[in-house]
């Protein structure tokens, strides 16, 4: 089993959308390991990569401006 998300939206998200990580990783063009080291914070992601997470999320408000939503 995957770990859960860091970000509380991240995790909500993930939840509603029934969507596991490698699901996520087809939608954006990643590998299933780089999305679960973004979404539990051992990575952080470009700018891209939060955009087109947050789109294959379904999320549409800006991450709160906190370290753990940082992007490079």
């Amino acid at each position: 089993m995957a770990p859960n998300p860091q970000c509380a939206a991240l995790a909500a998200a993930k939840d509603k959308s029934r969507m596991s990580y490698a699901d996520i990783a087809g939608k954006i063009g990643k590998s299933e390991q780089h999305v679960i080291d973004i979404c539990t914070g051992t990575q952080r992601p470009t700018t891209d990569e939060f955009n087109a997470l947050a789109k294959a999320l379904g999320i549409q408000s800006q991450a709160p401006a906190t370290s753990a939503h940082a992007t490079k």
